[in-house]
C-alpha cells in the first residue's frame, strides 16, 4: 500500500513539472523577458505594500478594542471599589 501511495505521488509531482516547463517554451523577445520581470517585481511591490497596510489595519482596529475592554474594566473595578468605600457610616 505505501509503494502504491509513493508511485502515486511520484507521478503527480512529475506531472506538475511537465505542466511547468511546457509553458515556459513559448518564444519571446529579450526586451518583452525584461518587461515582464519588471512587471512582476513591481507587482510584488504593490503586493507587499497592501499586505503591510491590511496588517496595519487590523492592528490599529485590534489595538482600539483592546485599549477600550480594559478601559472599560478598570471603569468596573473603580466603581465597585467606589461602592465599598461609599457606604453610609455608622
Amino acid at each position: 500500500m505505501k509503494l502504491l501511495y509513493a508511485l502515486l505521488l511520484s507521478a503527480l509531482m512529475t506531472a506538475g513539472v511537465w505542466a511547468q516547463t511546457s509553458s515556459t517554451t513559448t518564444t519571446t523577445t529579450t526586451s518583452q523577458d525584461h518587461r515582464s520581470a519588471k512587471q512582476s517585481m513591481k507587482d510584488a511591490g504593490h503586493d507587499t505594500k497592501d499586505a503591510a497596510k491590511s496588517t496595519g489595519h487590523a492592528v490599529k482596529k485590534t489595538t482600539k478594542q483592546v485599549v477600550h475592554k480594559g478601559a472599560n474594566k478598570t471603569e468596573e473595578g473603580a466603581n465597585k471599589v467606589s461602592n465599598k468605600t461609599s457606604s453610609n457610616p455608622q
